[in-house]
Order: structure tokens, then sequence, then C-alpha cells
């Protein structure tokens, strides 16, 4: 694919190829080695195809390969489409709704497929409360006593498994907090009232040592739900975000609607008032005022 596109010289095509492949890569928050790892092209194809001394487009396979792995179009990346994707106005694709599970099983079919299919990408998420994979045995059975969708075992199970694809050297996840479920937690407040000091204690220092462990590859944040408000969803990549509405989730899939959430996120976290590398501090700060007895604990300034 060497041939100067209609209304354009070679030059000004190239450079209009690279500004967008750049762009499309920091949208979705890749680096070279990453993307060429999906797109299944050597780096240094990609390397050359990003140098700034380069005249030539690439194969248009190169160019499938590329914008299949971005999650955008051939057209889009070549200059040839103004929009990312095929039907691009956030409003011309309808939202998708995936039904969970009625019946128990050990993992959410939806969300296995999705983690697959983001692996190697970014995957970013607003957990409802505290993520099921950073819980103690005791609380998910706690948790999930009366729960008709999954049984404790099968809750067990499920956050085994899930913790299993965090702990893979690959994995790029951050998650944020609403700071204030923290607290309630803390407090035994709510539906925690039922749990008993010893096991909340429990599972704030469990957790404070699994997010010490995990990072950088998991990073968690917490937000101030007085400053901001968020639904819990999770960004899986440049494709795909899920938004948890109990029993079904709703999915958006355009290149638009994925950015629009990633840029949620990225404003939660940008106002976040504990970071990732002071998260297993304040966890370990709330357990010893339960041990203290001093619940509930704010953050300290």
């Amino acid at each position: 694919m060497n041939s100067q596109l209609p209304g354009r010289s070679k030059v000004e095509t190239v450079e209009l190829f690279q500004q967008r492949l750049i762009g499309a890569m920091e949208d979705a928050r890749l680096s070279r080695s990453a993307l060429s790892g999906h797109a299944g092209i050597d780096r240094s194809t990609l390397t050359q195809l990003l140098a700034s001394d380069t005249v030539r487009l690439p194969r248009a396979d190169t160019v499938v390969a590329l914008a299949r792995a971005l999650g955008v179009t051939s057209d889009w990346l070549l200059g040839l489409a103004t929009e990312e994707r095929a039907g691009g106005n956030m409003l011309d694709a309808s939202p998708e709704v995936a039904l969970r599970p009625r019946t128990p099983t050990p993992a959410d079919e939806h969300l296995t497929r999705w983690h697959r299919e983001a692996m190697g990408y970014k995957i970013r998420f607003v957990p409802s409360g505290l993520p099921d994979f950073a819980k103690t045995e005791k609380v998910l059975q706690y948790e999930y006593r009366q729960e008709i969708s999954k049984t404790t075992d099968q809750a067990i199970a499920a956050s085994h498994s899930t913790l299993e694809t965090v702990r893979l050297p690959e994995t790029d996840m951050e998650a944020c907090i609403e700071r204030q479920q923290l607290e309630i937690f803390a407090a035994g407040a709510g539906i925690w009232s039922n749990l008993s000091d010893v096991e909340r204690i429990t599972q704030l220092r469990y957790m404070a040592k699994l997010l010490d462990d995990l990072y950088p590859g998991l990073r968690v944040y917490a937000y101030d739900s007085h400053a901001k408000y968020s639904a819990p969803f999770t960004v899986f990549g440049p494709h795909r975000v899920a938004l948890f509405l109990g029993p079904m989730y709703l999915v958006l899939s355009t290149t638009d609607q994925v950015r629009m959430m990633a840029r949620h996120f990225d404003e939660l976290i940008r106002s976040a008032v504990i970071y990732a590398h002071d998260m297993p501090r304040y966890l370990i700060h709330l357990a010893e005022c339960v041990e203290g007895g001093n619940s509930p604990c704010q953050v300290r300034e």
C-alpha cells in the first residue's frame, strides 16, 4: 500500500497515519510492544512505521491487524474516514444487555470472556464495594450466604480464579473505590453490621497485604463520594465497557462510548483522596481504628 491516497500527498498521508496510530495507542493505553503483540506484527515493523523519516505506508494486512487491535477502522487510520468505527457516533450503536446467570455457576461467563479478551490491555474498574478477589473467605461466606445466583463455595472459587488472573505478569489493572464504602465496612455498618470486628480487621489487613504484593500491576485508588459519583463499571481495554446493573450488564462497545467511560474513570483517579501507593497503609489505619474501638475512621490529612 504505497500509492498516494486521494486528496493528500504521500507525506501528508503518512503523517496522518502516524498521528492517528499514536493517538489510538494512547487512548488504548498500549505500548509499542503490547500493540505489536496484539496485532501479531514485529515490534521492529511498528517502530519503522512510526519513524519520523518513514515515507511509505504499511501493507494492507498490517493496517487491518493494527486497526483490529486498536478497535478502530482501517479507513480511519489511513485518513479515508472521519469516524474511528463504522457508525462511530456514540448514539448510533445501541448498548448490549448481557444477563447474568440465573442459575448458580462458579464464574460469570461474561466476565471470564471479557477478561480473557482484554488480556494485555489495561483494565479499569469501579467496584460496588470491596472487589471479590480481595475478600477473605469469611467475608465471601458472609456476603453470599443468602445470594441465590451463586453459592458461597462458588463465590470463593470465582474469587480465587479472578485472583489468579490478577497475579499474571501481563495484567495491568486499576480500580477506584468509594472511600466511604471502606469506612462503612470498617465501622461494621449497613450490610456489615453482623460481621465481627475480628473478621473486619482480618479483611482489612488481608487486602492491605494483597494490594502491596500486587502493586504496581494492580493499583487501587479511593475517591470521595461527596465530590464524585460513579456507578460500578469495568473498562475492558479499548473494546468494551460493562456497567453493572445487578442482574444484568449494560455493555457499551463503540470507540466513543469506551472513551467516554475511560475519561470518567480518569476523572475519578485525578480526584482520588487516597492514591494506590498509599492504599495498603490506609487499610492498616482502618484496621487499627477498629482494634482501638475508634471506627468509623476518616482519612488522615
